[in-house]
């Protein structure tokens, strides 16, 4: 049976988030699975990681600019194809995507592996290292559970005075409409207004199919993320996407994809070029999930980058391609000129 998302959301923010008290439940990386898969030991009292975005992938797939490009651009550094974030995870996730690098231990409000901490508690740990990173990303999990960590932490950044040096960087697996459900009129407008914000929304799949193979969520829940991306864009914030291109079989990709794209750009134009393809690796966790179907999918995803990467040379020209991510426009979004006027 699918996983029930919506009941799985109500009972994850109940264990995850202590709004009253302005906390939320956060990992600690120490003696986990995890754990073994970082390039540098867990940092922030076991509560922080490095994380290193590569632009580089694997040879043959589509370099991954995210979140690089925009944040060189925020904070007027040269190109690099290599960004250190300050990575802190939220302890709960709806959804249970076989190829998470996270161990499903973590994904529960497993106490054994979290604690009650509050974003300022998080920024000052930040800030207690030897050189933070100027990038922070809010990570998961899934972080739209609670939404408030975001602008909790915008807030305790521009109570130090770090908003104008870090970039904050945060996913969202777009499973819930929690950021409308929970956040006030006034909390969305921070988020709106922070100039040094970048949000990656993760399609889990190209179509119904590879969507349930991947999250074992209902597949009808895949239409509802392309309704919650539109509200997004909405909102005028500098919004990217992942997607995985994971599925069962090779049979709906020459036309899955293609149908994808055009569902991307029935919302704006130039989504598909704000979008990046993610590799799936078989990280620590992963290994033992794996079996003949989840393996096939490993393999079919090569066949699938084929496909997207001809379908985005058929549909744009070259100087378009050849952007930095972060400079395609879209129509809905407030340019960064807007943003300065307005601050």
């Amino acid at each position: 049976m699918p996983l029930n998302t919506e009941e799985l959301s109500q009972r994850y923010r109940r264990e995850a988030i202590d709004v009253g008290r302005s906390r939320l439940l956060i990992t600690n990386f120490l003696r986990t699975v995890q754990e073994h898969d970082f390039t540098e030991p867990p940092n922030c009292n076991g509560f922080g990681r490095i994380r290193h975005f590569l632009r580089v992938t694997t040879d043959g797939w589509p370099e991954n600019p995210l979140p690089i490009d925009p944040a060189c651009r925020a904070l007027r550094l040269p190109s690099t194809d290599v960004v250190r974030a300050q990575a802190f995870q939220n302890a709960v996730c709806n959804w249970r995507c076989w190829y998470c690098f996270v161990p499903f231990d973590l994904l529960r409000a497993n106490r054994r592996h979290s604690a009650w901490l509050s974003a300022s508690e998080l920024v000052e740990l930040y800030l207690s290292q030897d050189d933070p990173p100027r990038v922070m990303d809010l990570t998961g999990g899934q972080p739209d559970l609670m939404p408030e960590w975001v602008p909790w932490t915008m807030k305790a950044l521009r109570s130090r005075g770090l908003d104008d040096s870090v970039y904050l960087w945060s996913d969202d697996n777009l499973s819930n409409d929690y950021f409308w459900r929970f956040l006030s009129d006034a909390e969305i407008e921070v988020v709106t207004s922070y100039r040094n914000y970048g949000r990656v929304a993760c399609f889990k799949g190209f179509d119904e199919e590879s969507f349930a193979f991947n999250t074992n969520a209902s597949p009808e829940l895949f239409n509802t993320q392309f309704d919650l991306l539109r509200r997004f864009l909405g909102l005028g914030l500098d919004l990217y996407c992942y997607v995985t291109l994971t599925a069962p079989s090779t049979a709906s990709i020459g036309t899955g994809i293609p149908r994808f794209l055009d569902r991307l750009q029935e919302l704006d134009d130039n989504l598909p070029l704000r979008v990046v393809p993610l590799e799936i690796k078989v990280f620590t966790p992963v290994a033992p999930r794996l079996n003949l179907a989840t393996s096939g999918a490993m393999k079919n995803q090569w066949v699938a980058i084929e496909v997207w990467q001809r379908e985005l040379q058929a549909r744009f020209g070259r100087t378009l391609r050849t952007l930095a991510i972060c400079d395609v426009p879209l129509r809905n979004r407030r340019s960064r000129f807007e943003y300065a006027r307005r601050d």
